[in-house]
């Protein structure tokens, strides 16, 4: 990997407040959002927990990616992170404080649009530190049994980021095949993935609930899909599916602590590849790094 360029890190003005049920536990959640000085990262607080805890948003810090992304370790975790690193990241607000009085940030509507709306009120400003966009030269690819995930050079003069998700179930399932495809800017993110919603099978649902999770989620908050398509709910796009799997990876590849520069295109990948691909490229980051150093 190599740096691209840089931009200015940037964090939010005012506290703001988010309430509502997790999606998991079913609790009453409330998540604080503060600014952070430069170079702070993201960082979890668990309010509820003695000593308050704190568990920076990073990928050597991820202990579970089973249907979602989970960082620290009992007492001390936090899961189902991606909606709320979706929104800081796309809206690029690289330091702030997240205080958390649960395990898993409230769930809204299982989308990133209750959390990108707050931080909107809590004004976002440039700090006087900057942040690294890097680039890979060659594709890196990670990849399992049907399922594969890529980052690709950017296009000569070319400085953002581009990601393209490929969704397929296979014949008879309720979700069609999609494709979705977004430039990624804050504009973008706002206008075009922020309300997309995290979905799942009626035996997916199911299955969930006879492990004693979303005992308090219904069909009408998040998107679950039976025969004939959602049941009690409509799509808001109509690749919707994708695109909430477009905001995921925007969540989980945020752990990595850099812009990314290029085209991330990913074939029916989920949580698993997504903190692999970052874990290879925080490898190839570490030594551009060291490199640099010696240099």
């Amino acid at each position: 990997m190599r740096r691209q360029t840089t931009r200015p890190q940037r964090t939010i003005v005012h506290n703001r407040e988010v309430r509502g049920v997790g999606l998991l536990t079913g609790a009453d959640v409330g998540l604080r959002l503060l600014p952070a000085p430069p170079s702070t990262g993201v960082v979890f607080v668990r309010t509820d927990l003695p000593g308050r805890p704190r568990i920076p948003a990073q990928i050597d810090q991820v202990t579970g990616t089973n249907r979602r992304t989970t960082i620290g370790r009992p007492p001390a975790q936090v899961t189902l992170i991606e909606h709320v690193l979706a929104a800081l990241t796309g809206l690029r607000i690289d330091n702030c404080i997240v205080e958390l009085d649960a395990p898993e940030p409230p769930g809204l509507d299982g989308s990133s649009r209750g959390f990108v709306e707050v931080l909107l009120e809590a004004g976002v400003v440039n700090q006087p530190a900057v942040r690294g966009v890097w680039r890979v030269d060659q594709p890196v690819t990670v990849q399992a049994p049907g399922v594969s995930l890529t980052l690709h050079p950017p296009e000569e003069g070319i400085e953002g980021l581009t990601m393209s998700y490929f969704l397929d179930y296979g014949p008879g399932s309720p979700i069609g095949r999609q494709l979705a495809t977004h430039q990624i800017t804050p504009g973008v993110f706002i206008q075009d993935l922020a309300e997309c919603r995290t979905f799942l099978l009626l035996e997916e649902a199911e299955e969930l609930r006879r492990q004693g999770l979303g005992a308090r989620t219904t069909t009408a908050d998040l998107l679950v899909f039976g025969p004939r398509g959602p049941i009690e709910n409509k799509l808001r796009h109509g690749n919707e599916p994708a695109r909430h799997k477009v905001l995921d990876m925007i969540g989980d590849l945020s752990l990595l602590g850099v812009d990314l520069c290029g085209h991330v295109v990913a074939c029916r990948s989920g949580h698993p590849l997504n903190i692999e691909l970052a874990r290879s490229l925080h490898q190839r980051l570490l030594s551009a790094q060291a490199r640099a150093a010696v240099a």
